[in-house]
């Protein structure tokens, strides 16, 4: 195939280049790995830039048709809010064999799932990263923002198919970028038949999510949707707020992080976000005794989004180009007020 520029000034590279920038692959560069790839971070790259470099592993069925995908998928797309890509690699390696790779800028923040749950490797360690509430909103506005430009641009309608924390990446301001464009991402939508839950504009082609954030419908054997991108996109919000993963062991027998939502929505929503944004609240009050109704409603007005978004039917839901404007303006009073 013939790899496309995505449309920005930095070279074509070479396998040699690859290696030399990570040290020849090695395993302390080794920053992410997936079904069909591996990501090493590249030092001290073109000039001194830092970048990830994204490897398809061949060997592995799907990884050459998951390399094609995600090159389709990004030449045409420009967003802030999108991990940018710089290049792309096509060449031979050391031993003679086919090499394939994405070039795309380094965030240094790591992946989002990474910032929630990182605090030395135990995972049930309340000591865990503090992420503000101004940067939790800001983090939901930027994934909404790309979410809005994937499924309404100009270019047709694109649906990623596999939104979790692990494909939103953050970059040193905390600003959010959606990456990960492999096969599920391939599929277009007919921008003249763009409405939630029509079958008429969605692809055929079945497709695999990840388990907790799959919309209820592809169960049944429903197509690609973009509102199946909008009920992922509900559930990370809930658990960017609440601070559980929605395969938590506490989610069993019935019990989702939806379900969850719903029980305590919405006079005990405080007995269920994230206990750290509770104290930060609390910490932020003149008599630290109890928390300001504006915040109360703020977080009452972000769970309700994504409540509106995970409705169990498709046809339900809300457009991100709704949400996007709803967060945007909650986003805006908080920061008016504080």
């Amino acid at each position: 195939m013939t790899i496309p520029s995505f449309g920005r000034s930095f070279p074509k590279v070479s396998y040699s280049v690859l290696a030399r920038a990570t040290d020849g692959f090695s395993a302390s560069n080794l920053i992410g790995s997936g079904k069909y790839s591996s990501v090493y971070k590249g030092e001290c790259f073109q000039d001194g830039n830092v970048v990830a470099i994204k490897v398809f592993n061949l060997h592995k069925r799907g990884a050459q048709k998951s390399f094609i995908a995600e090159c389709s998928a990004l030449k045409n797309l420009r967003h802030h809010n999108l991990v940018p890509i710089l290049t792309a690699c096509s060449s031979i390696d050391s031993e003679g064999n086919d090499f394939k790779a994405l070039i795309y800028e380094f965030m240094p923040r790591g992946h989002l799932h990474k910032v929630l749950y990182s605090n030395g490797g135990d995972e049930k360690s309340s000591n865990l990263n503090h992420i503000t509430l101004g940067e939790r909103l800001s983090i939901v506005v930027d994934v909404a923002d790309a979410l809005e430009y994937l499924h309404h641009n100009n270019q047709g309608s694109m649906v990623h198919c596999d939104l979790k924390p692990s494909n939103i990446l953050l970059d040193e301001n905390m600003t959010a970028h959606v990456g990960d464009f492999g096969l599920c991402a391939r599929f277009k939508v007919d921008p003249t038949a763009l409405s939630l839950g029509d079958s008429n504009s969605t692809s055929s082609i079945a497709i695999k999510g990840t388990v907790g954030y799959v919309a209820p419908e592809y169960a049944g054997g429903c197509e690609v949707s973009t509102a199946a991108d909008v009920y992922s996109f509900g559930v990370v919000l809930l658990e960017i707020f609440i601070r559980k993963r929605p395969t938590d062991d506490m989610f069993k027998d019935g019990l989702s992080i939806v379900s969850f939502t719903e029980m305590n929505f919405p006079d005990r929503v405080l007995e269920i976000v994230d206990p750290q944004l509770l104290q930060e609240l609390i910490l932020g009050q003149e008599t630290q005794t109890a928390i300001d109704k504006k915040d109360v409603q703020c977080l009452t007005s972000v769970l309700n989004i994504g409540l509106c978004c995970t409705k169990t039917s498709p046809s339900e839901r809300i457009s991100m180009q709704e949400v996007a404007a709803k967060l945007h303006g909650i986003k805006d009073a908080y920061l008016r007020v504080n």
